[in-house]
């Protein structure tokens, strides 16, 4: 797929589906059970933030947790995907900064509450430009890094993902069909820690792209 056809699919998906405690190093780090299927939530696309952007901390917030992973990209629809087919509804893929407000995640875990309101605000996905599917041979072996003000956070290889892609994507279109343009969030390495404002964010895939975004406190309504 061209390139500049690969760009516009984020235009036209429909949702972000994300997959939570895919590392069990990271799992254990937030005192999470190593889940024995994939734990997915959803974010809305008007949370992507496009490299180089600034990414807004919400009032009363002073930060929030990075989380780095790799994004998978859907090229056509996808219901009831076999495992063995699964990667031919790939277009391609990208770097994606999965951003959350973990006071209110910790919040509304404990009350029972869904996460949408830690993860799903504006700007708490920002993304990279994508990455054609033939340029990235091997999926499930490549390394994922994040540097706050250039001290390295994160560095994990997609090798240590509970769950691969073949089994996600079969997966997650057994539950809810995938559309072109609609992104698979696939899980963070451990290292993941707050962000605050003032601060900024590097973060790539080794040896194929990086991205930068500033962290910045949002401006209240009414105010300039």
């Amino acid at each position: 797929m061209a390139t500049a056809a690969l760009e516009k699919l984020l235009q036209v998906g429909t949702k972000i589906v994300a997959v939570g405690r895919n590392y069990a190093a990271h799992a254990k780090e937030l005192g999470n059970a190593v889940p024995k299927e994939p734990v997915l939530f959803l974010k809305p696309t008007s949370s992507y933030l496009e490299n180089g952007g600034t990414i807004e901390v919400p009032h009363p917030l002073l930060s929030l947790d990075h989380e780095v992973e790799l994004a998978v990209v859907i090229s056509k629809k996808a219901r009831d995907v076999p495992q063995t087919t699964a990667m031919d509804y790939v277009a391609g893929y990208a770097l994606a900064l999965d951003m959350t407000a973990r006071e209110i995640q910790a919040s509304a875990k404990s009350s029972g509450l869904p996460w949408t309101i830690a993860k799903g605000q504006d700007t708490f996905t920002p993304i990279s430009s994508l990455l054609p599917k033939e340029m990235v041979p091997d999926p499930d072996n490549i390394e994922l890094w994040l540097k706050v003000d250039g001290e390295l956070r994160q560095k994990g290889s997609t090798k240590d993902m509970i769950f691969k892609l073949p089994f996600l994507i079969s997966h997650i279109s057994s539950i809810m069909t995938l559309l072109e343009g609609d992104v698979i969030l696939t899980g963070t390495p451990k290292g993941v820690g707050p962000v605050k404002v003032g601060q900024k964010i590097t973060a790539g895939i080794t040896n194929l792209l990086d991205v930068e975004f500033n962290v910045e406190k949002k401006q209240k309504q009414g105010s300039s």
